[in-house]
């Protein structure tokens, strides 16, 4: 049997061969991802479906009208104070009962009692 014997020249040129392999598929590798990545990247906008503008438009109404509601009600706020706290401030300016209870609405006792709690404490 004959032994096999590899110089050192031999050996520099299977590792010279080695690299360029190497070399040329990764030079490969990068370009398919590079052409990969430019047919991935995003393109122009895609045209919005029918459904989905008339619900962009119907969302849209929708924040109009809540905006003017909220608009109508910071424009208003005596319409937002209820009668017992109508009844206080009267009650506070020295009201009595009778005039309270007329002018707000409420009970003659409704009244007495608010008159009765908030004079005592001047708050």
């Amino acid at each position: 049997m004959e032994a096999i014997v590899v110089t050192w020249r031999e050996l520099a040129v299977v590792l010279v061969a080695v690299v360029i392999i190497h070399a040329v598929e990764m030079l490969l590798l990068l370009r398919w991802s590079g052409t990969r990545k430019r047919a991935m990247a995003p393109g122009p906008a895609l045209a919005p479906s029918d459904a989905l503008v008339r619900e962009i438009g119907d969302l849209r109404n929708q924040v109009t009208r809540l905006q003017c509601e909220v608009d109508k009600l910071r424009a208003t706020p005596a319409a937002l104070v209820s009668p017992y706290n109508l009844a206080i401030q009267m009650a506070r300016q020295g009201a009595p009962a009778g005039e309270v209870a007329r002018g707000c609405g409420i009970s003659r006792g409704e009244a007495e009692l608010i008159v009765a709690l908030y004079r005592k404490l001047r708050i």
